[in-house]
């Protein structure tokens, strides 16, 4: 049977991304891209769109059999910032979203699910260092909740359904092709194009904020190449732990400052430090790398260097 892949909440941050690369390796015709966005980004342009909210069931339905589609990314959620100013919202979307695309798996009308957790998962309660796939698990932010609850649907269903669901828990994802969608990692997006247009930045983060981070390309690669694996190779069905470098703000403002030596950092920490300091430092993703074979691409240096040549890029196709 030939894929036909839908994408949900394909105008986000990741979903732009995921689109653009399925395309290249599927075709144009076989990637719907779908949000409730009415007019679809110039970059996804060149295939197949369907306006769509997750929330209308049967709506989903209809794009799912109508476009006959094999696999199904459900990329659509309220981003842990934003979940916070609107919990109510973000409880509906984030779960009842999932709950939809994993009824519709259950029903038989498309054959993978994908749906992506999140470190937000963990608490203050678990390990920061090196987070163990398998941990104490006690969120404090609406995003970490729904995440966490939504971990437990996904095993259920895999376990009392035979859905064939697959997840990864990201790390902070660090892009060029599409704007910050209202994440607490979204600083390290940010301060890229601040550093190339003035040299400055305030970060709402403090200087020794440990995170977890990853270059949008290898999250791109790593939930391709986990939804393509072979089924018995997908051993956890909650989700899996996934890494590929840690640093501060402190950190990667001395990196940046190796490509642009007068760039100066302050800091004005808001509300959300207390969601950061929450998270792990660093994540084992021992599993995924035995599993499935995941392997990262992208240190800090790499990243930074990518970024700052790729948003130089954006900004001078942007002053034309």
């Amino acid at each position: 049977m030939q894929r036909k892949a839908l994408i949900i909440g394909a105008c986000g941050q990741i979903g732009i991304e995921l689109t653009l690369a399925l395309r290249q390796k599927l075709g144009s015709s076989s990637v719907i891209a779908s949000d409730v966005k009415e007019i679809v980004p110039d970059l996804i342009a060149d295939g197949p769109y369907e306006h769509l909210s997750v929330l209308d069931l049967d709506r989903l339905r209809q794009v799912i059999v109508s476009h006959q589609i094999t696999e199904v990314y459900n990329m659509a959620a309220l981003l842990s910032a934003t979940s916070e100013m609107n919990p109510a919202f973000a409880w509906e979307l984030n779960m009842n979203g999932l709950l939809h695309t994993l009824n519709l798996a259950k029903e038989g009308l498309f054959q993978r699910l994908f749906w992506p957790s999140s470190i937000a998962v963990f608490g203050p309660s678990t390990p920061r260092i090196h987070t163990p796939q398998d941990t104490i698990m006690d969120p404090n932010s609406v995003y970490g909740i729904s995440k966490l609850a939504g971990e437990r649907w996904c095993e259920y269903y895999a376990q009392k359904h035979q859905v064939d669901v697959r997840s990864i828990r990201y790390p902070g994802l660090i892009g060029y092709r599409s704007a910050p969608g209202g994440g607490t990692t979204d600083y390290a997006v940010d301060i890229f194009y601040k550093a190339i247009e003035s040299a400055k930045y305030a970060c709402f983060l403090g200087p020794q904020t440990m995170l977890p981070m990853m270059m949008m390309e290898d999250a791109i690669r790593a939930t391709i190449d986990i939804t393509e694996a072979p089924s018995e190779k997908i051993k956890i069905r909650s989700s899996y732990n996934l890494a590929g470098c840690s640093f501060t703000p402190e950190e990667l403002a001395i990196e940046i400052r190796k490509h642009i030596p007068n760039f100066e950092i302050t800091y004005a920490p808001d509300f959300r430090q207390s969601l950061a300091d929450s998270w792990p430092d660093s994540i084992d993703d021992s599993r995924a790398r035995s599993d499935w074979g995941w392997a990262h691409q992208y240190d800090t240096r790499l990243l930074v260097e990518k970024m700052i040549e790729e948003v130089r890029k954006n900004l001078s196709a942007t002053a034309i």
